[in-house]
């Protein structure tokens, strides 16, 4: 037995709805009608997930060591667990991405212990793809109290197949909750050594990319709970009440996870938005120099704290090594970057022009819990009724 999906209420259908609005809204912005920025807004959004869901677990990386990982760059600021994590998170995700549409690509225990050997095959002492040997406790820091205690070993084979049958074979179930789902079970039965949370978290960006919600990349909430880790933490507890309880009910944690999935999706219209506003004022300020646009997409990294290389450069624009130099020069001439380091370590940062470029169209809105928005309209509702 592994928890059941849950039965949801009115509200719950109504969040639902309002979920789906924003990925009809963001699959447009993006896959329809792309602009030239979707391809940094991707980048941007694939290194936020990496940085988010590595946090959790205690491996902390800036987002532009993130961003680094992302283009298959080695931060020299990174130790090496924290890169060696990384890296394995951005191996077992680009599988995703390359795998989610395909028809032949089967979600099975397999799969899920392949998966978390691309995860961890850095270090072999924890068992990269195979279940957990024995007792798993999850342990606190720094008061060492034990907050969890898993499933007996012999029950993880069963208990998984238990949640594969649910995410592939539970009839008229919605899929944002069915992949809520697969990520509770997944982290309360905890079948493996370690990487159990990062497995769960990638397990529920496959099941939503799968279902055709959205690409994996836009699926994903793992920056909004490396954000909100304590409240990730706090709904794990209450639903698992520190063991294996599959007969709670899971309702909290499908509840926890529609307001991330809600305010993730808003989080990426708004900074969408906000790029493309970015991106444009790029192109006046390097209009106004009479450069070319293939500069647009370095100035937008370097407009956003990511750092500027010549090889990246040049394989980006499919240039040689002298016209990405001699562009690079000519763009600190200007004082739209500034150079930092010697001959091959050099790489380029913003100036300041385009430092406050993005202090002065930065939109720091935020959006509403989607539980709260559907209670202040019922009251404003109930407000306007007329007296009988």
């Amino acid at each position: 037995m592994i928890y059941a999906y849950p039965t949801l209420d009115a509200a719950d259908h109504v969040v639902l709805g309002m979920i789906q609005e924003q990925r009809n809204l963001l699959r447009y912005q993006v896959s329809q009608n792309p602009g030239r920025w979707s391809g940094f807004l991707r980048r941007n959004t694939l290194a936020r997930a990496l940085q988010g869901s590595n946090s959790i677990e205690g491996y902390n990386a800036n987002l532009a060591e993130a961003q680094a990982v992302v283009d298959d760059e080695r931060p020299e600021t990174l130790e090496d667990e924290t890169l060696s994590a990384l890296i394995g998170y951005r191996t077992a995700m680009t599988y995703v991405l390359r795998v989610h549409d395909d028809p032949y690509a089967e979600v099975n225990a397999q799969f899920i212990r392949g998966l978390h050997y691309m995860m961890l095959s850095h270090d072999l002492t924890k068992h990269p793809g195979q279940w957990r040997p024995g007792a798993i406790f999850v342990v606190r820091d720094p008061d060492g109290d034990v907050a969890y205690e898993g499933p007996d070993a012999a029950e993880v084979p069963g208990l998984i197949g238990e949640l594969v049958s649910q995410i592939t074979g539970l009839e008229n179930a919605d899929s944002t909750v069915l992949a809520a789902m697969a990520h509770l079970n997944l982290t309360m039965i905890h079948p493996f050594k370690d990487g159990n949370g990062r497995m769960a978290r990638a397990l529920q960006t496959l099941v939503l990319a799968r279902n055709g919600i959205l690409s994996p990349v836009f699926c994903s909430i793992e920056e909004w709970l490396g954000r909100n880790t304590e409240g990730y933490y706090a709904t794990l507890a209450e639903v698992g009440q520190g063991r294996w309880n599959p007969q709670n009910n899971a309702l909290p944690w499908v509840r926890f996870c529609l307001v991330a999935y809600y305010q993730q999706a808003a989080t990426l219209m708004r900074r969408n938005n906000e790029f493309a506003r970015v991106w444009a004022e790029i192109e006046r300020v390097r209009g106004g120099f009479h450069l070319p646009d293939r500069m647009d997409a370095a100035l937008m990294d370097a407009t956003y704290g990511y750092n500027v290389r010549n090889h990246r450069y040049r394989t980006d624009n499919d240039i040689s090594d002298v016209v990405a130099s001699r562009d690079l020069k000519r763009l600190c001439e200007v004082g739209l970057l500034e150079p930092v380091g010697e001959k091959r370590g050099r790489y380029y940062v913003a100036a300041q022009p385009l430092i406050d470029i993005r202090l002065r169209l930065r939109d720091r809105t935020r959006a509403g819990n989607p539980y709260d928005l559907i209670r202040d309209r019922a009251s404003s509702a109930e407000l306007v009724l007329p007296l009988e």
